[in-house]
């Protein structure tokens, strides 16, 4: 009974408005133009001259020559839906895709997602360095799991606290039980780098202070800040990689005394890959190179610079500076992050904004007490197990009211067997992030039902992108393939047979009306 509920109210949420054909009846008084039988409607007649930058619709004038403009171009969407270009793979693909694109940019809130990136590149003008000790958990973690892990983290916490050293601490432990405690010195951090949790942590503390234990999906952190430091953007170098120190030193001297770097490179460096470039890397920011190249590479200040010989686990670089660049842009770092963002596990930030607006427009209330009962089951059931839902299905409290439905604690429950999208390995996480998945499901379907009752707009432009294609089709196929000094004159002789072919009638007072309207 859960199951068949549940999918009942799915299936209704899920149902769509029909959308607008071509041959839908519109009231004859708003009806425009026809064509070759299909009614154009007034709204699609005024949304297509508003976006034309050249139609003044309070000009009797322009609105005569944009009738015959409109009327030729309905006339060779009609002789394209003649030859069925309409009815292609490759056009019913195209729409598809356009039709997903638009409908994803009215599920959404852009000044949100922007806002949620832009406090991400906020943190971006600082790298910090520091080191964790790790205290891992199992990949399934129940909640009565954590309790020991989480108090050998707080006995190393209360250590350092009293005044051990806590890179001491840390091998100390990691020694002793390398398969369950990690430690790492980490030299740069950088935004988007790690683990939400770990990153807002570190990023909220000062200098010097050290965390209490930090649960992410890996385990317990304890972090300590070294240093918090601006960031020096990206730069730019050429090297020659040498296998001896004795050929990095002739190198250098070859380069001192003037000889051509590029050349240099080309002729010793045993990098291939840079040497056919004379030695030019990508640039480049902190922590993405090998950490003595990179020291000796942001070292440098003047283009041109030589740094004496260095020496990594690749062998011996002689770098020469081509220029020192400030960090990135928010425009530069926005589109990647964007996606980064929206499909990892910070997608509950970047559509915050959008679940939130959602959540109220449809009514949204939270049951907490219900909630409670299914994280109690989190101490010894994962949420996705059989025995997590043989224990929910029955509990029947009402968890949360949405978009006029009362949804209980099973459905929720019976939701978790079928989507059971979550990265998080602690038990409570994970039926969080389903649970914020379930109601943004919820609210998404309504969302698309309602799709054309809000937003008359989007059907106009569904409208426009498809006659748009078939446009482009029936031309390319009538007109473009001919030699430019030919076009005009076939397109004159097409559009004259296109009218002998197809019946058309304008409704001139209602034209009028259009001219009349819109004058000031």
């Amino acid at each position: 009974m859960v199951k068949e509920g549940l999918m009942k109210k799915l299936l209704v949420l899920s149902l769509v408005f029909a959308c607008m054909t071509g041959n839908a009846q519109v009231p004859a008084d708003s009806v425009v133009m026809t064509v070759a039988g299909k009614q154009i409607p007034l709204d699609e007649f005024i949304f297509i001259a508003q976006k034309n930058s050249e139609v003044n619709l309070s000009d009797r004038k322009s609105v005569n020559a944009y009738v015959e403009l409109f009327k030729n171009f309905k006339l060779k969407v009609a002789e394209a839906e003649d030859l069925g270009l309409d009815k292609t793979k490759a056009f019913k693909d195209e729409l598809d895709g356009y039709r997903a694109q638009l409908t994803s940019s009215y599920l959404s809130d852009k000044d949100g997602e922007e806002a949620a990136v832009r406090a991400v590149y906020d943190r971006y003008g600082e790298v910090l360095e520091l080191s964790h000790i790790l205290f891992r958990l199992p990949q399934r973690t129940l909640s009565k799991d954590t309790v020991a892990v989480y108090q050998k983290a707080i006995e190393a916490y209360n250590r350092i606290q009293a005044g051990e050293d806590f890179a001491a601490v840390g091998n100390e432990l990691k020694d002793a039980d390398k398969e369950n405690v990690g430690y790492e010195y980490v030299h740069c951090l950088l935004p988007m780098q790690t683990v939400k949790a770990f990153e807002n942590v570190a990023y909220s503390m000062p200098v010097g202070s050290v965390s209490l234990p930090v649960r992410t999906t890996m385990g317990f952190h304890i972090i300590k800040i070294h240093s918090r430091k601006q960031n020096p953007g990206l730069v730019r170098v050429a090297h020659v990689l040498t296998d001896s120190l004795a050929r990095a030193e002739e190198v250098y001297r070859k380069a001192k005394d003037g000889a051509d770097f590029a050349g240099l490179a080309k002729e010793y460096s045993s990098d291939a890959g840079s040497a056919k470039r004379g030695g030019e890397l990508p640039a480049f920011g902190v922590g993405e190179m090998v950490e003595p190249f990179e020291a000796a590479a942001f070292a440098l200040n003047v283009p041109g610079e030589l740094s004496r010989p260095v020496q990594t686990r690749f062998g011996y670089h002689i770098i020469r500076l081509i220029e020192k660049k400030g960090i990135p842009s928010f425009d530069d770092k926005k589109k990647g992050w964007s996606r980064q963002m929206a499909q990892g596990e910070r997608n509950f930030e970047y559509y915050g904004a959008f679940d939130e607006r959602m959540k109220k427009e449809y009514g949204y209330r939270f049951y907490p007490e219900a909630y409670a009962e299914l994280q109690a089951l989190c101490n010894d059931y994962f949420p996705s197990d059989p025995a997590f839902y043989e224990k929910a299905k029955e509990m029947n409290k009402t968890l949360f009211h949405l978009n006029g439905t009362d949804f209980p604690q099973s459905e929720f429950a019976y939701y978790i067997q079928r989507c059971p999208f979550s990265t998080k390995s602690y038990a409570g996480d994970f039926m969080q992030e389903v649970y914020d998945l379930f109601i943004r499901d919820i609210v998404t379907t309504a969302e698309r039902k309602n799709l054309t009752a809000k937003h008359p707009e989007f059907e106009l432009l569904m409208k426009e992108y498809r006659d748009g294609i078939l446009l482009f089709d029936i031309s390319n196929k009538e007109i473009w393939n001919k030699p430019m000094d030919q076009q005009a004159q076939a397109e004159a002789e097409w559009i004259e047979r296109l009218n002998q072919k197809y019946p058309v009638t304008i409704n001139w007072k209602l034209v009028k009306k259009v001219s009349k309207m819109t004058k000031k």
